[in-house]
């Protein structure tokens, strides 16, 4: 089994997903966009994994490869109908991509913070095994403001009413970021477009704890996303299956 990863800067990969991917034998391609790498053929893939970014989707010309981008999601999920995974930006872009608007939020969400499961939420397999709420790492502020068509809320809380959903039988978005490891929060905030809304969203004060704030909860994270992953994986099999 083979994955396609789209990633928008180089420190914001798949993270502890890659343990995960390792220790089943997935093999995996990440392209560097923002770094002109090219898009291979699509078909080669049995899921689609797109990562976050600094940039926003409305931003075509200031990045001009989220048009090819967008073109590539498209296909992959309405065309192929492959499964994919959606984080923070991949969340947006699959929205985006597919018939939605993204815009900015209220207020930033950067830090600790939970998300509770809806009603669909709670029955989705993605979602099996989880507690309600469910405890996230945030780090954006732009959010889904009106879904694609066939899509459904998995999650939501006041700052971000999507902060989950379901386009279709098996492409997934999650605003919020599953693939956190310790080496997350002190490279994030080495780039200055992080940095600067890391240091607005909470005040300098804050800003400095979040690194130590996260750590204490970085096995329970861990836990969360090896379930996410072993359900992605299900729906893989299922998706197979279907085919």
């Amino acid at each position: 089994m083979r994955f396609l990863v789209f990633q928008h800067v180089a420190i914001e990969h798949p993270g502890i997903f890659r343990e995960f991917w390792r220790e089943a034998g997935i093999e995996w391609d990440a392209v560097e966009l923002d770094e002109g790498e090219p898009i291979p053929e699509l078909s080669n893939y049995q899921a689609l994994v797109v990562m976050g970014g600094p940039m926003d989707v409305w931003q075509e010309a200031e990045y001009p490869w989220l048009v090819p981008e967008k073109a590539a999601i498209r296909r992959f999920v309405a065309e192929l109908q492959r499964p994919y995974l959606g984080i923070c930006l991949g969340h947006q872009l699959l929205a985006a991509a597919l018939g939605g608007t993204v815009g900015l939020g209220r207020t930033p969400e950067v830090g600790l913070g939970t998300v509770t499961l809806s009603a669909d939420g709670l029955a989705d397999p993605l979602f099996a095994g989880f507690a309600n709420p469910v405890e996230t790492f945030q780090w954006h502020s732009c959010e889904v403001q009106h879904l694609p068509p066939d899509a459904v809320v998995l999650a939501g809380n006041e700052a971000c009413a999507v902060q989950a959903m379901r386009v279709g039988r098996h492409a997934y978005g999650v605003q919020y970021h599953v693939e956190i490891t310790a080496e997350t929060v002190p490279q994030w905030r080495e780039l200055p477009a992080y940095a600067a809304s890391l240091d607005a969203a909470l005040g300098p004060q804050r800003a400095a704890k979040l690194a130590d704030d996260t750590a204490a909860r970085l096995p329970a994270f861990a836990q969360a996303a090896r379930r996410l992953n072993d359900n992605f994986m299900k729906l893989l099999a299922a998706a197979k299956t279907l085919a």
